[in-house]
């Protein structure tokens, strides 16, 4: 058959792809994201664009030579969003993190002071207005110059940046919230200063208006602020765990050495740091001198303190407890497992669940929409609506605040009505509903050490239905050790097969073949030379060893060695240990059975626990191991699974759960560990990777594991499943709020209840919103409480 060429540009555009990271300031709500999202998609070379609300970042996918990352950030900045590139290298993850923070203490001491002035502005405001209520009248308070002046500083100091704002984004063409609200203040403002210098006009001055309604602004705005800082502070307490100095030792001895104080990012891998008990451990490395236990609780969410000794690894960020260590650094900066994890949650607070994409595309066209409705009510009331009902004008119309609304001429009313429209509108609510559940979510996720890579992981998981579990190292704890070595001939003792047995699987990594080889060393039997060394990945083994042919391997593949031949004999010795769930190996010399090797491998003291619970929610649990038939199923029926798949090579793992997807449209998980693992781990929709994974299942999977727990597996699906209930609520909250509070503003129940919504009490309203929609985000930490 004819194949025809690749074109190169085809082939190398791939290579030619890279992601930037940029830092992207005055997004206020979904519009905004959806208007950055807009600005950088439009740009030559640039492939996506995925911007977070929340954390302020837009993360782009561009091809390298057509577009530079900082040629973005300007235009952005040139259209009013002040960005910048992230540094790509930075040794100190922690240190973009703690930029961000502390650009949010800035924005929130400017969001205190301007509270402050709108809330003094306010009371002279309220003082003025005692007469109407039955008080006194303050001289000069009540005056209504006064007034004028109150709302003038209201436009100008603590509303100034909104409407400078609103006209920058109406300017270019990307209306946002408040381009709606700055329109609704000077609306309000102008209306009256022209019935205050046009008396004969008969209108009243309503300029305690524009001053109530900034205020209930920035009250909301000052509330969802430090509620967004309750939602993330899981990270910063992330990267808060990171120490920044460390002492760094000579190699001769622990105990004669104070150690030089160094920056972190200084130190080498390779070099020795020594650790104090109740300091934190600055690097990750493998302990060489001293005994200590160590807090890990942070990034696993083990309570418990581990011991440590000479050999075994310390991650940094993790607190050394009771004794004085020197360990030897093999990680530092971006590669410490403590940075993985903070790069990994924020990666999951940028990703976007898909059902976002219906906020997005109703924010896209929110501003736009919210106007032509206000435009509709102006036109309404003002020649249609006090017409049909003239009664609307009278005192027995009953505002929202509960005051009886004086007498009124039709363009005042038609002016409240619509300044209520625009801002009563919440896009706000509809960018905060994903990114604040998000946030929680994942933050709660990483306290307990489940890693969850974001918001489309979320989703998919609230659609699963089938869970896939690898047998070793998964249902099982993956040491699995010899318990009997039988010969089959008199020729040979147990001693000389287990060393032909080890010498054949020195050349393997198999958790079957380390067992073998380790109980060889156990028994001191030497191992022999050996050459042509090959390997069936799963199957078996095969070496020359002194002129002979030895193979080692399941039975099929034994089977299809040479022509070997299973007498029933053969069957019966080793189906009493099948039945017991242990693991036969067979082993065979230049074509000739001549011994067997049972290992077994305990199962996880919370495998049945966590199959059971699975089951519980809803899930069908599948059971997959290399295994003959007869040792699955007795595993199997120990942990509770039913439906089990044996004799599956390593790479039909993959195939298995991709023919569940497309022939029995399941939505399936797959839990796994090993590099083996992978394949299957990519086709499922969802993978879950355990602790102590490689490093190639934890990059595939979508759920990372950091305890040694199965039942982790379940608190995973369960806290991503709530996740995505809160998002499915705010979503609904956000749409339904404003679906209902547009008509009611713009007088819908007007002429047959008398109900008015003025502009400050909508106000008010648009910024409960918001408010409501991250406290019921923040209000999953009660349903996983520390």
């Amino acid at each position: 058959m004819l194949q025809l060429p690749t074109k190169p540009e085809q082939t190398n555009k791939q290579e030619l792809l890279a992601t930037a990271t940029l830092d992207v300031r005055g997004m206020k709500c979904a519009g905004c994201v959806n208007a950055v999202e807009r600005q950088l998609t439009q740009n030559t070379g640039v492939v996506s664009a995925c911007v977070n609300l929340i954390t302020e970042v837009a993360v782009v996918e561009y091809e390298q030579g057509v577009v530079e990352p900082e040629k973005l950030a300007e235009k952005l900045t040139s259209t009013g969003f002040t960005s910048q590139v992230r540094p790509a290298h930075s040794t100190n993850i922690g240190e973009l993190t703690q930029n961000a923070a502390s650009r949010r203490e800035e924005e929130k001491k400017k969001q205190i002071t301007e509270l402050a002035i709108a809330a003094i502005l306010l009371i002279f405001s309220g003082l003025g207005h005692l007469a109407h209520i039955g008080g006194p009248s303050i001289p000069i308070i009540s005056n209504t110059w006064f007034h004028w002046g109150l709302a003038t500083i209201a436009l100008f100091i603590p509303g100034g940046a909104i409407i400078v704002d609103g006209w920058k984004a109406l300017r270019h063409l990307m209306p946002n919230m408040n381009t709606l609200v700055g329109i609704g203040t000077l609306s309000a403002y102008f209306a009256s200063c022209v019935a205050l210098l046009f008396p004969q006009l008969g209108w009243s001055c309503f300029f305690d208006e524009p001053v109530m309604l900034l205020g209930f602004i920035l009250l909301g705005r000052t509330l969802e602020g430090r509620a967004r800082s309750r939602a993330g502070e899981a990270l910063e307490a992330l990267v808060a765990l990171q120490p920044q100095l460390a002492h760094l030792l000579g190699k001769p001895s622990l105990a004669e050495q104070t150690g030089i104080e160094i920056p972190v990012e200084q130190v080498k891998v390779g070099e020795w740091v020594k650790v104090l008990p109740g300091e934190k451990i600055p690097v990750d490395g493998e302990v060489v001198e001293g005994e200590t236990t160590v807090d890990e609780s942070m990034l696993t969410g083990e309570s418990l303190p581990v011991g440590k000794k000479p050999g075994e690894i310390v991650s940094a960020g993790t607190i050394n407890q009771s004794g004085a260590i020197a360990i030897e650094v093999t990680r530092t900066g971006r590669d410490t497992t403590l940075a993985q994890i903070i790069a990994s949650v924020e990666e999951a607070q940028t990703r976007k669940a898909p059902i976002q994409k219906l906020a997005d595309t109703v924010a896209g066209y929110f501003a736009y929409g919210v106007m032509a409705i206000a435009s509709l009510t102006f036109l309404f009331w003002q020649l249609i609506g006090t017409r049909i009902w003239p009664e609307v004008l009278t005192a027995n119309s009953m505002d929202m605040s509960g005051e009886m609304s004086m007498s009124t001429s039709p363009m005042l009313l038609t002016l409240k009505l619509t300044i209520s429209v625009l801002v009563i509108a919440c896009p706000c609510a509809l960018g905060l509903a994903t990114p604040t559940a998000i946030l929680v979510g994942t933050g709660i996720g990483a306290e307990r050490g489940l890693l969850i890579k974001g918001g489309d992981i979320l989703e998919r998981v609230h659609q699963l239905d089938t869970i896939v579990f690898d047998k070793t190292g998964t249902i099982t704890v993956g040491k699995p050790t010899v318990t009997d070595c039988l010969p089959w001939h008199d020729a040979i003792s147990s001693e000389e097969l287990l060393q032909l047995a080890a010498t054949v699987e020195i050349g393997t990594n198999h958790p079957l073949a380390t067992a073998i080889v380790e109980a060889a060393k156990e028994k001191e039997i030497p191992i022999l030379e050996a050459k042509q060394f090959y390997t069936e990945a799963g199957l078996g083994v095969a070496a020359e060893i002194d002129g002979k042919q030895v193979c080692l391997g399941n039975k099929e593949w034994i089977s299809n060695q040479k022509a070997i031949n299973f007498n029933s004999k053969d069957i019966t010795q080793t189906k009493s240990l099948a039945e017991s769930g242990k693991t036969v190996v067979y082993v065979a010399v230049n074509g000739e059975l001549i011994g067997i090797i049972a290992l077994k491998d305990k199962l996880r003291p919370d495998a049945k626990e966590a199959v059971t619970n699975l089951q519980k929610l809803g899930l069908e649990v599948v059971l997959l191991t290399g295994d003959e038939p007869i040792i699955a199923e007795a595993i199997g029926k120990q942990i509770g699974i039913e439906q089990i798949v044996a004799q599956v090579k390593p790479v039909e793992k993959a195939t298995i759960i991709q023919s569940k997807q497309e022939n029995q449209g399941k939505i399936v998980a797959m839990v796994g560990d090993g590099i083996n693992d992978a394949p299957a781990l990519a086709q499922a929709d969802i993978g879950i990777s355990l602790h102590g994974s490689t490093q190639v299942a934890m990059e595939t999977a979508g759920i990372v594991l950091m305890k040694d727990r199965l039942l982790d597996v379940v608190e995973a699906i369960k806290l991503s499943r709530a996740t995505f209930q809160k998002i499915q609520q705010n979503l609904f909250w956000a749409l339904g709020y404003n679906t209902i509070a547009i008509p009611i503003a713009a007088g819908i129940l007007l002429p047959s209840h008398g109900i008015i919504l003025n502009p400050p009490a909508a106000g008010g309203l648009m910024a409960l919103s918001s408010i409501i929609v991250v406290t019921n985000s923040i209000l999953l930490r009660r349903q996983f409480p520390k």
